[in-house]
């Protein structure tokens, strides 16, 4: 059975979730909402097999993208998974847009706020991929993720899949077609509303 739910300490945003009909279950400060999830997912009973963290800059989400992660988990039987899209040239200098580069099998080889892959040649790669912000984990995992420490290069990105691959993890990355964005700045909430036609 699958289960939405939303995870907050935040009493105001729980109130706001259940009167939308959705579960809200509250949780203490954590550093990361990885750790934030791993600690909800602890009282979801029966113990999902799967767990999916969609953060809440990512309010235009297709659920077919969500779908596609879990596919790609169920399918590689990766222990973390999250999706990439190609790269608009406009946004490879834009530090709030974050870059995935993989291996031949799919595998992150590192994700980055600068612009990679460099191409010495000029240019921007056609290797060049964005990455979505959503997170797959198996539930085993997602529990030894809440237990890793910190990673030295998650603190210079400020990007959280970092301690996976810190600590040898293989995250696979599945391509999709969802072209939204993340709402990380007032910039990005207008551009939000002008897409809802002033809903948002």
């Amino acid at each position: 059975m699958d289960v939405v739910a939303v995870a907050t300490d935040d009493p105001r945003i729980a109130a706001a979730a259940e009167r939308a009909g959705a579960i809200a279950i509250m949780t203490g400060p954590a550093a990361t909402g990885t750790d934030r999830v791993a600690e909800a997912a602890r009282q979801l009973v029966p113990r999902p097999e799967i767990v999916v963290n969609l953060q809440g800059d990512e309010p235009l989400i297709d659920p077919e993208a969500i779908e596609t992660l879990v596919a790609a988990m169920l399918e590689s039987g990766a222990e973390m998974g999250t999706l990439a899209r190609p790269l608009e040239p406009e946004e490879l200098e834009r530090p709030q847009v974050v870059k995935v580069v993989t291996d031949l099998s799919g595998h992150a080889l590192y994700f980055s706020r600068a612009a990679i892959p460099h191409r010495r040649a000029g240019g921007m790669s056609p290797q060049a991929r964005a990455h979505v912000g959503i997170y797959g984990f198996t539930a085993p995992f997602l529990e030894r993720f809440a237990q890793l420490s910190p990673g030295r290069l998650e603190g210079e990105e400020a990007l959280e899949q970092l301690r996976a691959l810190e600590h040898g993890v293989r995250i696979r990355v599945a391509d999709t077609a969802y072209r939204g964005f993340g709402i990380d700045t007032p910039e990005d909430l207008e551009r939000a509303r002008v897409l809802l036609g002033g809903k948002a």
